[in-house]
């Protein structure tokens, strides 16, 4: 190591000319510098010279790895290499997700010295509740946002993967939004919902006379996503007929309206979504497999609300927000408990109409569980979360960020849980069924945070 620690001031001037926020740190997390646009996006205009990263960013109190959050500091330390994750930070504007990209600079004998680190927030998703866009802090969601945070600034296709109702659109559209075309069109195809008369006709267009009805021409939805993102929603519906015409306009970049004997050539980045399980469709023959590989280039997952439990009060809160808008509804304690213990077999959709009929059964401000449908009431009793009991499975749903009233039941659960518990951190995170960086951040939030140290 240099026995000079300061970094040369032309580094510092290097990462004040850039657009992009950008900060300067040490090998002890410690700040050195940050340009204006890190000052004026990240830190409301305020120095964070001196400070550590993750105290700026994450107001924790250790290193990001040390509470459970993947720290690119570390990990360049460890590889030598750029490192890049996604993490979700404290702004000015609330918590939101970030796209970090770490670059270790060496010093004149050749050791690691400092890192600069560049930030893109993420606005295609929020940690916080939201009326638009994807939402969440689960670890299973994180990991599937780490995946479009990946794929969208290229052109591959990519196909999402997932059980009705979990949002694949949404997702979609997030890759578009962070991708090189999102000033462009996103043109969406309901697969289930064109017969095989009707597909190539909507896909590809037709010309005048092409068939009886076509009385003009007109122009298909490929042409109409030109320059943008064509979104194949339910790709397992399409019949087995156009499939070979889809493979082509993959492999060849060109389609032909019906009717017509010109080519054309298509500008669209391809995103599908399935429920149905394409490999099995494969074995039996009704799916072709070289259109298989065309569309799984990127498989991303989305999952299911079951996996993603901790996101509920987010979930709620919003979408509370979109089926009542003129109202200031809330979930007590005890309907929150019968949310978290239901099993969702319909995902964030029927999450949705739970919600919107519970909104209409209640006349105040607070929606009790003789709101909620029957059906839901006993499906919680009946179908508690494998491994819970319905108290755990509300107190940890409830835990990131639970309604007024919540506080003294999640601090009575982890309290129990930290004074029972003989083992680590992360012992006590899988027992829970929580990561690691989850628990840290509830039980510092709650004062307990020194108890396992």
């Amino acid at each position: 190591m240099s026995a000079d620690p300061r970094p040369l001031p032309e580094l510092v001037s290097f990462i004040e000319t850039l657009p992009e926020p950008h900060i300067l740190c040490d090998r002890d997390y410690r700040i050195i510098a940050a340009n204006a646009a890190y000052r004026s996006s990240c830190a409301d205009g305020r120095s964070v010279v001196g400070r550590t990263c993750y105290d700026v960013s994450h107001h924790y109190s250790v290193p990001c790895d040390r509470a459970g959050e993947s720290c690119p500091l570390s990990r360049s330390l460890q590889s030598g290499q750029r490192e890049r994750v996604l993490h979700l930070h404290h702004t000015p504007r609330g918590e939101e997700y970030v796209n970090i990209e770490l670059s270790p600079v060496r010093d004149g004998s050749g050791e690691i010295a400092w890192f600069i680190e560049k930030m893109e927030p993420m606005p295609v998703a929020r940690g916080v509740s939201d009326n638009h866009g994807l939402i969440g802090r689960a670890p299973a969601f994180q990991r599937m946002l780490e995946l479009v945070v990946r794929v969208a600034p290229s052109e591959a296709s990519v196909l999402l993967q997932g059980e009705s109702g979990t949002g694949k659109e949404l997702v979609a559209s997030a890759v578009h939004e962070a991708s090189r075309r999102a000033d462009r069109p996103f043109v969406v195809v309901d697969c289930s919902g064109l017969p095989d008369t009707l597909f190539e006709s909507e896909v590809f267009g037709h010309e005048r006379g092409a068939f009886t009805g076509a009385v003009a021409r007109k122009p298909g939805l490929v042409e109409a996503a030109s320059g943008g993102t064509l979104f194949l929603d339910e790709v397992g519906d399409i019949p087995l007929s156009m499939q070979v015409k889809l493979l082509r306009l993959l492999e060849t970049g060109t389609y032909r309206r019906v009717g017509s004997t010109e080519l054309r050539r298509a500008d669209i980045r391809l995103v599908s979504a399935t429920h149905r399980p394409l490999q099995e469709m494969i074995g039996d023959g009704s799916f072709r497999q070289d259109l298989y590989f065309r569309l799984n280039t990127f498989p991303i997952i989305v999952p299911p609300l079951r996996e993603r439990l901790e996101d509920l009060p987010l979930l709620v809160t919003s979408l509370l927000e979109r089926v009542a808008p003129n109202r200031k509804l809330e979930l007590s304690a005890d309907a929150m408990q019968v949310l978290a213990a239901y099993p969702f077999p319909g995902n964030v959709r029927e999450l949705r109409n739970v919600l919107e009929r519970a909104s209409l059964m209640c006349d105040g401000d607070m929606i009790h569980p003789e709101h909620l449908a029957e059906e839901i009431r006993q499906g919680a009793a009946a179908m508690p979360p494998p491994g819970r009991s319905v108290h755990e499975s509300a107190a940890i749903a409830l835990g990131g960020h639970a309604v007024p009233d919540l506080g003294e039941l999640e601090h009575q659960v982890l309290r129990q849980a930290v004074i029972s518990h003989r083992g680590s951190r992360r012992e006590l995170a899988a027992r829970l069924g929580l990561s690691e960086r989850t628990l840290y951040r509830r039980l510092k939030a709650l004062g307990l945070d020194k108890a396992l140290d």
